[in-house]
């Protein structure tokens, strides 16, 4: 039994055998798998490797990890991982997010199982990376438009100190993630392979720049292939790692789109970025947003919504230059509109002009007169034409 045999040598704050069990557990099960999940959470991840190693588990969890329970080589895929300055993160472990991942046990869905542990590369905390996130995802055939949209967003997050999550594709992702590079911003990108390959290939810079700086994730273990099952299954952890997700640019169908609705079904704030109305690549976006996501257009849109209660809330916006009046008090307004443009009238007609008492008009023209609003000559008041 592996219980018997597996060392205690602390992985990190985690005993070697709790970490061997995940290792083992994680290359078993093709994810999601919920009745593997549920088993784990009643029994433990030691035992629960124990008996389907054995064959000596349910017929749902057996129906998950017949196939593969042979296949025991936790040390072999922690020794792969490690050589490319990866590690396993646990859910027994204070670096996973505990908080984020809430969510996917009070999922009912099979499809949102929790994933039974993450192979990480990069020196970035999951946990505090996750404290403030954002997901931006969108179509791998993304128009000029749609990557210089999500580059913006992942930079005005990243200066924010927001950290964006996103799948490393070409497109939308790519962009997203270079975006939070240049702001020197947290980012995480989720692969659909082991984090020890690169792709897609032409990325593979893009993801050693991740690596260095944030966190390149997966909940395959080293050596698994990419395949296109994986790609729609790791969207669920995309949506599950950030607060809310915004989706740039994305077809009708596409993965963008399972991605939503994984966010939608995960609680998380879904938001959706417009295009022209003639693009295929914005017809998703639009659905989105005709069915209830909430339209952005700038990182102040989304930070509004995303951020923490009473901070990040955008200026009033300005129509054009400072007015001269702007700072006036109510008051003050009525008396500089009830002035006619070219023409000096006296406090008591202003008073009436602007309904109210002549003393209280009276302090108003003063206050304008200070500010250089209005000009006081032979009892008479009049604006000042050049700063109307």
């Amino acid at each position: 039994m592996m219980s018997a045999t597996a060392s205690l040598v602390l992985y990190g704050e985690v005993s070697d055998e709790v970490v061997h069990a995940r290792a083992y557990l994680s290359r078993v099960a093709e994810p999601p798998a919920p009745a593997l999940a549920r088993f784990v959470e009643e029994v433990g991840p030691v035992e629960a490797a124990d008996r389907v190693r054995s064959g000596a588990v349910s017929e749902r969890v057996a129906a998950e990890t017949s196939a593969r329970r042979t296949v025991h080589r936790p040390a072999a895929d922690l020794a792969a991982v490690e050589a490319v300055g990866g590690r396993l993160l646990v859910p027994e472990h204070d670096e996973w997010p505990l908080a984020a991942f809430e969510a996917f046990s009070a999922s009912e869905l099979p499809g949102l199982a929790p994933p039974l542990a993450l192979w990480v590369r990069g020196p970035g905390v999951l946990a505090r990376m996750c404290d403030q996130a954002v997901a931006i995802v969108g179509a791998r055939a993304a128009t000029g438009y749609g990557q210089h949209v999500a580059g913006d967003l992942g930079g005005g997050l990243g200066e924010r100190g927001f950290t964006v999550v996103s799948g490393a594709a070409i497109g939308v992702d790519g962009a997203a993630h270079r975006g939070a590079l240049a702001a020197a911003g947290p980012t995480v990108a989720v692969l659909a392979c082991g984090v020890d390959r690169s792709y897609p290939a032409t990325h593979d810079v893009l993801l050693g720049r991740i690596a260095t700086h944030g966190l390149v994730v997966s909940e395959y273990p080293p050596g698994c292939v990419p395949g296109r099952h994986r790609f729609l299954v790791r969207n669920r952890l995309i949506a599950g790692l950030a607060g809310g997700t915004v989706v740039v640019e994305a077809g009708v169908r596409s993965g963008a789109q399972r991605t939503a609705a994984d966010a939608e079904a995960l609680g998380r704030i879904l938001m959706a970025v417009p295009g022209p109305i003639t693009s295929g690549t914005s017809a998703g976006c639009h659905r989105l947003i005709r069915d209830g996501a909430l339209l952005v257009t700038s990182t102040d849109d989304v930070l509004e919504v995303c951020g923490r209660m009473g901070t990040h809330l955008p200026e009033e916006p300005r129509s054009g230059a400072d007015r001269p009046t702007d700072g006036l008090g109510e008051i003050g307004v009525l008396v500089h509109d009830a002035l006619p443009a070219r023409q000096a009238r006296d406090a008591a007609w202003l008073a009436m002009e602007a309904g109210i008492p002549i003393n209280t008009a009276r302090a108003a023209l003063v206050e304008l007169e200070r500010r250089g609003l209005v000009e006081h000559e032979a009892g008479r008041w009049r604006r000042r034409l050049e700063a109307s």
